[in-house]
C-alpha cells in the first residue's frame, strides 16, 4: 500500500490539524513505551467492549468488542515473559491476537504486529513501524483507504506521527469518517448501501489503539524514569 502523504491528509481535510499538539523529535518505540501502550489499550478495550460489539452488531457479527477484550487479555499475559526485546514482544503480541481474537480482526491486527516485529529488528521509529503495520493490514485484507475498514485509521497515522500532529481529536475524526462510507470489504460489504451511516468497529478500535499510544507517551513524559514492569505490580 502506498503511504498516505501529509499533503493528502491536509488536502482532503480529514483531520483538523489545529486540534493537534505539536511534538518535537522522532518518536521511538522501546520496551517501556510498548508495555505502557498495550496497558492503556487493554484498559480502553475492556471498558468499551460492549460499545464496540454494539457497533459491530449493526454491520457485522456483533462480537468485535468481546473478541478484542479476550485478545488484549492474552496480550497482557505475554508481558510476564521477562527480558524480551521490542521485536520479540511485538511478535508475542501478534500471536496472542491471532490466536485469541475471532473474526477478521485477529488476523488483521496480528498481521500488523507480526510484520512490525520483523521490522523492529532494524528500526524502532514509530512512524515507520506503523506504516509497515498498515501495509500488512492492506496486504492481508486486500483493502485500501476509503473501504470502510480499520485501514482508514491506520493508513493516516504514520504521516501524523512524522509531522508530530497525532492527536486524540484527529484520530476520532478519522474513525468518524467511516460512517458515511459504503463498506467494500468484510462482512459489512454484504450490506451494500445499508452499511452507510454506521461506524466501522475496526476503525474505532484502531482509534482507541493510537489514542492509547498518545496516553502512554504522555504518561512516560510525565514520569520519564518509570521502569517496565513486565506485567507485574
Amino acid at each position: 500500500m502506498k503511504a498516505v502523504s501529509y499533503d493528502r491528509l491536509v488536502t482532503k481535510n480529514w483531520v483538523n490539524f489545529k486540534a493537534a499538539v505539536p511534538r518535537g523529535g522522532i518518536s521511538m518505540l522501546d520496551e517501556t513505551l510498548l508495555f505502557k501502550w498495550m496497558t492503556e489499550f487493554d484498559h480502553q478495550i475492556q471498558t468499551d467492549k460492549a460499545y464496540l460489539s454494539g457497533l459491530d452488531a449493526e454491520i457485522g457479527d456483533g462480537d468485535h468488542g468481546d473478541n478484542m477484550a479476550r485478545g488484549m487479555s492474552a496480550v497482557m499475559h505475554t508481558f510476564k515473559t521477562p527480558n524480551q526485546s521490542v521485536a520479540e514482544q511485538l511478535k508475542a503480541i501478534a500471536f496472542a491476537l491471532i490466536s485469541k481474537v475471532g473474526g477478521a480482526a485477529g488476523p488483521l491486527y496480528g498481521s500488523a504486529f507480526l510484520r512490525m516485529s520483523k521490522a523492529a529488528v532494524d528500526t524502532q521509529q514509530l512512524d515507520q513501524l506503523i506504516q509497515i503495520g498498515a501495509d500488512a493490514i492492506a496486504d492481508r485484507g486486500g483493502a485500501n483507504f476509503g473501504d470502510k475498514t480499520m485501514l482508514d485509521v491506520w493508513a493516516y497515522v504514520p504521516a501524523m506521527l512524522e509531522h508530530h500532529t497525532l492527536s486524540s481529536a484527529g484520530l476520532a475524526q478519522l474513525a468518524a469518517h467511516t460512517k458515511p462510507m459504503q463498506a467494500k470489504k468484510g462482512r459489512a460489504s454484504y450490506l451494500g448501501e445499508r452499511s452507510v451511516g454506521h461506524l466501522d468497529p475496526g476503525a474505532v478500535s484502531s482509534q482507541e489503539l493510537f489514542q492509547a499510544l498518545l496516553k502512554a507517551q504522555s504518561a512516560l513524559k510525565t514520569s520519564p524514569n518509570q521502569a517496565l514492569k513486565n506485567g507485574t505490580d
